[in-house]
């Protein structure tokens, strides 16, 4: 579900941070970014750190800026990998927090969100996020576009049950989902006509690289702007 990147605890994080605000979704504290004057809505899904990364919270903002209804829910209910805890286990996390229950919980911000009138959704999910977006992507009647960024495991059987249009971001060095299988899926989704597909390696990219840099590593900002913008693209041809 993580990788070398991900395998470290980050900077204590504020809820605070961001141009958004924290509120209610579906029973969900979730960071909402944007106006709500729009029809057109994008779920984001943290990886294992949770919803309060400050460098999620900015990309959030971006693509608000785009036009889009942004939230980032708290999909582990206050519960994100902290390995700083005292007694803290990797194992009973994962298993309290699985992709499949992450799915589950993102059903269900998808459906107020469309109550409250968003009727075009876009997803896209970072390493465990990843995972849930997949499962989501498998009915058009819950999201209309998908963007996974370097994933945990996705299973072939996943990605042929995908229905909407997806793009694969993946990074050149990485332990859970590599480059190589990065390919492997794309070349089955290329055979899906029905589905527009787009699968796109990062070359001296690890793990993570979308949202963990350093705002100091110019490199690593810029590649990770380059992610951002491949996505916000993504979403801009098919969330209309």
């Amino acid at each position: 579900m993580s990788g070398p990147m991900c395998f470290s605890n980050p900077p204590k994080l504020s809820s605070t941070s961001g141009a958004g605000k924290v509120e209610e979704i579906a029973g969900i504290q979730t960071y909402v970014s944007g106006s709500p004057d729009t029809h057109k809505a994008i779920l984001l899904v943290a990886d294992a750190f949770g919803y309060e990364a400050p460098n999620l919270r900015k990309l959030a903002d971006k693509v608000a800026d785009a036009g889009f209804f942004v939230v980032v829910p708290d999909f582990f209910f206050g519960d994100p990998v902290d390995f700083e805890r005292p007694n803290f286990n990797l194992e009973a996390w994962r298993n309290a927090h699985t992709a499949e229950k992450g799915s589950e919980d993102a059903k269900k911000v998808i459906a107020a969100l469309k109550g409250k009138g968003y009727s075009s959704i876009g997803a896209a999910g970072f390493c465990w996020g990843g995972m849930v977006v997949v499962k989501l992507a498998n009915n058009s009647d819950c999201i209309q576009a998908a963007v996974v960024l370097h994933p945990g495991p996705i299973s072939e059987d996943e990605i042929n049950e995908v229905r909407v249009p997806i793009a694969l971001l993946g990074a050149e060095i990485d332990n859970y989902c590599s480059a190589e299988e990065i390919k492997r899926l794309g070349s089955i989704l290329a055979q899906k006509s029905v589905v527009d597909s787009f699968v796109k390696v990062f070359p001296g990219t690890e793990h993570g690289w979308t949202t963990r840099y350093k705002d100091e590593d110019e490199l690593a900002v810029k590649k990770a702007e380059e992610s951002h913008s491949d996505m916000l693209n993504w979403f801009t041809k098919y969330i209309k």
